[in-house]
């Protein structure tokens, strides 16, 4: 309900990639200016703000609590806009104080700030929390009589529907207030604890001392051996701290299931559901299609992986293996804005537009550096500032893809912000779409531009993997995580029983041309969405499936489809996904929808076929 910082929308369906030599060789790579939030931690604006905060809460406590159900409409307007400037100041400070401490996690002066700031806010808003407790207590006749009158105040509709969403699991006001105080010493230590040790880890690589990022990175080397010695190096790292990773995650799954409780939420996936204001069942449509789709997706893939490398089996070190012929020369930075800049405007010079800011302005932080955050997101921060894109760019063909996709999401968040603080906010099952699209555009026009069958065959075969890690992978963890929420319901965890519920699932979506190593079974250990976010993962899933389907209607010519994209994007959280579809023709609630997408990929493996005949 408050702001608090989002964790980092990491990139982990490429969950082997990044990192591993200096930003020099890549040409001059930019870094963030977060002057547009604050000058500085000790900024006197970001004081003023604090100050803001802490009177205003308490103020617009005293103003609404117990009246709302007898407000007018002009009344209810100005309460909801006093609502959202609250979540707009407070937006914006976690913002600063989380995108510092993202550039340098193991910096305990960043660490610090950002959990003061936390605390603060958390202390602060403890009064605010009565807002949507009563506001899910208005008669719905009242509420939609309000509604009706005031066109102004009709506009977060959206907004309270989704709130009143969550009426049948709210608690009492005094129980609500004590689980958000508690939080800071709950869920969010755990997550910081997490994250510091992560952070900290450092991996013995033939001697030399590497991060995970730089680990992870070795499992695409084109060498074999040092792919080998990089996987080794993780397993070794993360049998020592599998103990303290069980014990964090069965301390959240059980903190979830308890809470879950508590609120009568029927499974442990609900909560995530109504946050993306996606109905079960439609969840459940994509699970189900995409593990039907694994014999024609990953298992062909790789078993023609497999006859590329020249081997019988392949070991999980060989999942990401460039091809043997793969082109090796980095590309700098320049040729990647170039590439991607040039594909946004080949569908729309307004898309060009919209994205050149980021790369001009300090909105792209690029560097691989000691302490950064790993992966890649782009976080919107608040509607009135704008969004800044991380990346960990190390000049390959995926990081361009990767830059492609994190711009597409900051191109959304801009084209949103228009709806303002409370409407701006995309569900995740929505919020893929722009990423994904632009990554889209920027893997067509370098397939378009393919000199040779050989240089369309490693395009393909790319674009192939990151959908395979996109939606076999992501609906792979999905399944981990419902069983490990199962599990965890019957009682505590061991770290033996947690790796089993992961290779449950490992076999059956990579299939049977691989084989495991010892040590393996760790790898859970690792992905940070299972910590931070459960059951986020699915969101991957969906938002390629409906990208793949827009996809194909914008190939098939469909008039007007540059300014109904447009028009989706500006949209940002103020209509459900069936309403956003509806102009395309598109309906994710029929089963077959997902057959479109799944099929895409299935003819891109065909072309693969094709060409080795």
């Amino acid at each position: 309900m408050f702001h608090h910082i989002m964790p980092p929308e990491q990139s982990l369906h490429r969950d082997a990639r990044t990192e591993g030599g200096a930003g020099k060789d890549f040409g001059d790579l930019p870094e963030w200016n977060l002057t547009d939030l604050y000058a500085a931690e000790d900024a006197k604006e970001l004081k003023r703000d604090m100050s803001y905060l802490e009177g205003e809460c308490a103020a617009f406590a005293k103003d609404y609590e117990g009246k709302l159900a007898g407000l007018n409409a002009a009344q209810m307007l100005e309460c909801i806009l006093r609502y959202e400037k609250i979540q707009s100041v407070s937006g914006r400070v976690m913002s600063f104080a989380g995108l510092r401490y993202y550039q340098n996690t193991t910096d305990a002066g960043r660490a610090k700030f950002m959990a003061d700031c936390q605390t603060k806010l958390t202390d602060y808003s403890t009064p605010l929390v009565f807002f949507s407790l009563e506001m899910n207590r208005i008669d719905d006749a009242v509420l939609n009589g309000l509604l009706d009158a005031n066109e102004e105040l009709a506009r977060y509709r959206p907004v309270l529907d989704r709130m009143r969403k969550m009426k049948p699991y709210q608690l009492s006001d005094e129980l609500e207030k004590f689980l958000h105080d508690q939080s800071v010493v709950g869920a969010t230590a755990w997550n910081r604890l997490f994250d510091e040790t992560m952070a900290a880890l450092t991996f013995d690589v033939d001697g030399e001392e590497m991060s995970l990022e730089a680990t992870l990175n070795l499992l695409s080397d084109s060498d074999r051996a040092r792919r080998e010695v990089g996987a080794k190096a993780l397993v070794a790292v993360f049998k020592k701290n599998t103990s303290l990773f069980a014990r964090i995650t069965n301390t959240l799954a059980k903190e979830k299931e308890i809470e879950d409780r508590w609120r009568k939420l029927p499974t442990p996936q609900m909560g995530r559901h109504l946050s993306n204001d996606v109905e079960p069942e439609v969840v459940q449509a994509l699970r189900d299609a995409v593990v039907a789709a694994y014999p024609k997706l990953s298992h062909r893939y790789y078993a023609l992986k497999a006859k590329w490398l020249g081997l019988e089996t392949l070991e999980v070190w060989d999942r990401n293996a460039p091809l043997p012929d793969e082109d090796r020369k980095p590309v700098q930075w320049d040729t990647a804005r170039k590439m991607v800049l040039d594909a946004y405007s080949d569908f729309s010079p307004k898309m060009a537009e919209l994205a050149e800011p980021f790369f001009d302005k300090g909105w792209i932080d690029a560097a691989v550096k000691p302490g950064k955050a790993p992966g890649a997101f782009a976080h919107p921060t608040v509607t009135d500032v704008h969004p800044y894109v991380m990346l960990n760019y190390l000049g390959k063909q995926r990081d361009v893809m990767t830059l492609a996709h994190e711009l597409g999401h900051g191109v959304h968040q801009v084209l949103a912000a228009d709806q303002g603080e409370l409407l701006s906010s995309t569900p995740l099952t929505l919020a893929e779409t722009a990423s994904v699209f632009g990554e889209m555009l920027t893997f067509r026009k370098l397939l378009e531009a393919a000199p040779d069958k050989a240089t369309r065959k490693r395009l393909l075969a790319g674009k192939v993997e990151d959908m395979i890690n996109t939606v076999v992978r992501q609906i792979a963890f999905y399944d981990f995580e419902c069983k490990l929420h199962a599990a965890r319901a019957e009682g505590e965890l061991t770290p033996d029983q947690i790796n089993a519920l992961w290779m449950s699932v490992q076999a059956e979506s990579l299939g049977p041309v691989f084989n495991f190593m010892d040590g393996y079974e760790t790898f859970w250990s690792y992905i940070p969405h299972f910590i931070h976010s459960p059951f986020y993962v699915y969101a991957y899933a969906f938002g390629d499936g409906l990208v793949n389907a827009l996809y194909a209607v914008y190939r098939e010519g469909d008039a007007g489809f540059e300014d109904k994209y447009f028009e989706m994007l500006r949209a940002g959280g103020s209509k459900h996904h069936s309403e956003l579809l509806k102009p395309f023709g598109l309906d994710a609630t029929d089963p077959e929808f997902w057959d479109k997408g799944l099929s895409l990929i299935s003819s891109m493996i065909d072309e693969l076929e094709a060409l080795e005949g």
